[in-house]
């Protein structure tokens, strides 16, 4: 009789011992899926807080023309646009002219 109730113990100790792994297994699967989530959560509200102060900015009508006329060359009727386009000499070396003197 003992004997059995040996077995029976083990048999429940080896349930119990695979249903506390698979409830750890499945706790660490969430807590990962959570971290995640709280790294996009994190990310959105950051670019909420960016959005809001673009939307701070925007409302002032100054500077949305500003904009306007930054990103789509906007400008006034009596008013002229010039574009300035930099220059893309290179400036030589010194080298050469150094070679001269000598």
């Amino acid at each position: 009789m003992k004997i059995w109730k040996a077995i029976l113990f083990i048999i429940i100790v080896v349930f119990l011992t695979f249903g506390i792994y698979s409830l750890k297994k499945e706790r660490d699967s969430y807590t990962a899926e959570r971290e995640n989530l709280q790294k996009k959560f994190d990310a959105l509200k950051k670019e909420e807080e960016t959005l809001k102060e673009k939307i701070e900015y925007y409302k002032n009508t100054d500077n949305l023309l500003k904009e306007a006329r930054t990103q789509f060359n906007l400008k006034k009727p009596d008013e002229n646009l010039m574009i300035i386009v930099p220059s893309l000499n290179i400036p030589t070396s010194t080298a050469s002219s150094t070679d001269t003197n000598q």
